[in-house]
C-alpha cells in the first residue's frame, strides 16, 4: 500500500488537534471540532480549509488555447487574463474524466486545477494529446491551496493585502502581494456556496500565510475546517463530487453540467454529446430531501409512490442548516418532478421524501463564468 502524501501544513493540522484521514492518496484533516460546527461557521462567518491536495497544471505556448479548447467542454476562448471558468475533461464517449477550473494567467498561459485523485490520470491524458508549441508543467507538488470561505472572508483577508478584494468578481482572480508574500493568486472561487477566496501559494509560504490568516480572523471567530464540512457544504449547494456524483460513465448532460458544455467549438466527446442531446438523456442528477429523520447514503435506491425503482443515490448527508437528510441521485428523466413524493430504500429501512432541485438552501446569487 502506497504511503500517504502529507500536506505542507501537516504538522500544523496535527497541532490543532485535527482528526486526520486518508483521501485521494493524501493524509487530510477530516475535522478539527465537529463538521456541524465547522459547517455553520462557514455559513454564518468564516472558515479556512487546507485543500493543497488539488492538482495544478501549467499550460503555456502558442497552441495553449487550442489544447485547452480540445480537452475541455467549456469555451476557453471567452477567458481573458484574470478570469477563470468551471469546465469538464471528457473522453470520446462524453464521459467526465474530471471536473476542473481553467485559469487564464496571461496570453497563451493557462492553469488547470484538477481533483487530487485524478492528478496522474489527467496528466497522462493531457500529455498524450499535447500538440506542438505547447509546454505543460505539473506544479502540484510545489503549490499549497488555502480556501477561506464565508460571508466574513473579505473582512479577514482585506487586512492582509492592499488589493481591493471587493472588486474581484466571482470566478475572477488577481496575482499580487498577500501578507507580505509575493506572487499569490487570490481567486474569488470556492466550493461552499458561501462566498470567499482561494489562495494559491508557494509551499514555503504556506505556514506563514496560514498563521497570518488565523491571526487576522481571530476577531471574526475563524475556524479551521476539514473535509467533512467541505462535503456537507458542497452537498447543500448540489455541487458534484467526482468519483461520487460524476465520473467517466456519466456525461455533463446527465450531471446537469450542460451549462459548461459548449457545442460552438470542437472538443473531445462532442459528437457523442450531440447525439445524446438529440436523443435525450435517460437519467439526470437531481436532488432529494427526506421528510423524516434519516440519512440517505450512496447506493440507496430511490422508489416512486408505486414502489418502482426510479433512481440511485450518489451522495447524501444530514444538512446541518436544514437538519434534514439530503442527497443527490440519478433519477429517470420521466420521473423527475419538483416536489414529487419518493421513497429512499436502504434495504431494511426506508424513508419518505420528495424530489427537490438543488441548491437545498438559499445561496448568494453569484454569476458563474460561462
Amino acid at each position: 500500500m502506497a504511503e500517504l502524501k502529507k500536506l505542507q501544513l501537516h504538522s500544523k493540522h496535527v497541532e490543532l488537534g485535527a482528526k486526520m484521514a486518508s483521501f485521494a492518496g493524501f493524509e487530510m484533516p477530516l475535522r478539527y471540532s465537529s463538521e456541524i460546527e465547522e459547517h455553520k461557521a462557514v455559513r454564518s462567518g468564516v472558515g479556512i480549509f487546507d485543500v493543497s491536495h488539488m492538482g495544478e497544471f501549467l499550460v503555456v505556448g502558442e497552441n495553449a488555447l487550442d489544447l485547452v479548447q480540445t480537452l475541455t467542454t467549456n469555451d476557453a476562448s471567452k477567458l481573458k487574463p484574470g478570469k477563470a471558468q468551471y469546465s469538464c475533461l471528457t473522453n470520446e464517449r462524453g464521459g467526465i474524466i474530471d471536473d476542473l477550473i481553467v485559469y487564464q494567467l496571461a496570453e497563451n498561459k493557462y492553469m488547470l486545477v484538477v481533483n487530487a485523485g485524478n492528478i496522474e490520470k489527467d496528466w497522462k491524458w493531457i500529455n498524450e494529446r499535447k500538440s506542438e508549441r505547447v509546454n505543460i508543467t505539473n506544479l502540484s507538488s510545489g503549490i499549497s491551496l488555502l480556501a477561506v470561505q464565508g460571508s466574513k472572508s473579505i473582512e479577514v483577508l482585506q487586512n492582509l493585502t492592499e488589493i481591493d478584494l471587493k472588486s474581484i468578481p466571482f470566478y475572477h482572480f488577481v496575482e499580487g502581494t498577500f501578507a507580505g508574500k509575493e506572487d499569490v493568486i487570490i481567486s474569488a472561487t470556492g466550493y461552499t456556496g458561501s462566498g470567499g477566496f482561494e489562495l494559491y501559494i508557494k509551499n514555503g509560504d504556506a505556514e506563514d500565510l496560514w498563521d497570518a490568516i488565523m491571526d487576522a480572523g481571530r476577531r471574526y471567530e475563524i475556524k479551521p475546517c476539514g473535509l467533512a464540512s467541505r462535503n456537507t457544504l458542497r452537498l447543500e449547494m448540489g455541487y458534484c463530487l467526482h468519483g461520487s456524483d460524476i465520473g467517466e460513465d456519466v456525461t455533463p448532460l446527465e450531471a446537469g453540467l450542460g451549462w459548461v458544455t459548449k457545442f460552438t467549438k470542437e472538443f473531445i466527446g462532442k459528437e457523442a454529446l450531440i447525439k445524446q442531446k438529440e436523443e435525450g438523456v435517460s437519467k439526470k442528477l437531481y436532488g432529494l430531501i427526506l421528510n423524516e429523520r434519516g440519512i440517505p447514503r450512496d447506493g440507496y435506491k430511490v422508489l416512486n409512490a408505486n414502489r418502482e425503482e426510479i433512481g440511485i443515490v450518489t451522495s447524501g448527508s444530514l444538512s446541518p442548516m436544514l437538519n434534514q437528510g439530503i442527497a443527490l441521485a440519478y433519477i429517470k428523466k420521466e420521473e423527475i418532478e419538483e416536489g414529487k413524493k419518493i421513497i429512499v430504500n436502504a434495504g431494511r429501512r426506508e424513508w419518505e421524501g420528495r424530489l427537490v432541485k438543488p441548491p437545498f438552501i438559499y445561496k448568494i446569487r453569484f454569476k458563474y463564468s460561462k
